[in-house]
């Protein structure tokens, strides 16, 4: 059934005239006779009672009056509704951010609200394996995560940021010092790590591996500032980016670059086959934004 014939039937009634209606809807009376006519072969009935130069509706006419005003006000509401979308007047963003990660975000993630405070943000905090899961199957809309990813045939990125990982060590004087660290002078030191659903933590055993070891893992957090704790209490050694030591406080606590250098490489990630929303548009045009930014 034609949309537009609908609301050609609709207007008749409503102005009760041929032509009245014809000039609120800026077409020829024999269009609107056409479109009514039209309706009428396509249900097999009779809408209107024609009389000469007036007419009334029959009981099919009325049925269908009362149906097309509800069919009509749905089609208003949902041209509106997509054009707030297209304009970001509201929408959703599903985004995919690691704990550590967020604080170092809150800034971006304010300015995207800043900028479209009509969308609703859903944050997720996933270890770095499964945020990419997650967004390969259109879980999330994107997520920032530890590059480079496991999967990059489904996957884009754009890098945002570099950190060098650094060694956390409990204040004992056999780890005094300001200069760079050897990760083979910890390998008789136990490990304290982020769960195995961390990229990070994927990275530093490879690490460990290929200087010839297998570190002794003694206690696995998704808490930064547990494993901090945890060498405080002089349990063993955390690794942790830089941006993330600085906010600790240093008291019984020694922290050393590392080498060799592991680079904590933060990007922006999202499906590469998969539709995006405006939403998620806007989005990565702020992190190409800031990743521009010196």
């Amino acid at each position: 059934m034609d949309i537009r014939a609908l609301r050609y039937f609709v207007e008749l009634i409503r102005q009760q005239s041929f032509t009245r209606a014809s000039e609120r809807l800026f077409v020829t009376q024999p269009t609107i006779s056409k479109m009514v006519r039209s309706l009428e072969d396509e249900l097999g009935l009779p809408l209107l009672y024609r009389d000469g130069h007036s007419f009334s509706l029959t009981d099919n006419g009325q049925v269908l009056y009362q149906r097309a005003q509800t069919i009509l006000a749905e089609m208003a509401q949902l041209e509106s509704e997509l054009q707030d979308l297209q304009n970001l007047n509201k929408g959703h963003l599903a985004l995919g951010i690691p704990p550590m990660v967020g604080q170092i975000y809150a800034d971006l993630i304010r300015s995207y609200r800043e900028r479209h405070p009509a969308v609703e943000i859903s944050i997720v905090e996933y270890g770095g394996r499964r945020i990419e899961q997650a967004v390969a199957d259109g879980e999330l809309d994107a997520a920032i995560t530890m590059l480079p990813t496991s999967n990059e045939s489904a996957l884009d990125s754009l890098e945002l940021a570099c950190h060098p990982i650094q060694a956390v060590l409990p204040n004992q004087p056999q780890w005094a010092g300001a200069g760079e660290i050897r990760l083979e002078a910890l390998r008789d030191v136990p490990f304290l790590l982020y769960t195995q659903a961390f990229t990070l933590s994927e990275r530093l055993e490879q690490c460990c591996q290929a200087c010839g070891f297998q570190p002794t893992v003694a206690a696995r957090s998704s808490q930064w500032d547990f494993l901090a704790a945890m060498v405080r209490s002089g349990m063993g050694v955390a690794f942790l980016p830089e941006p993330i030591c600085r906010q600790l406080t240093r008291e019984e606590l020694i922290i050393r670059p590392m080498a060799p250098n592991l680079l904590w490489r933060l990007g922006v990630i999202w499906s590469k086959d998969r539709y995006r929303s405006r939403t998620a548009e806007a989005w990565l045009a702020l992190c190409a934004e800031t990743s521009r930014q010196p």
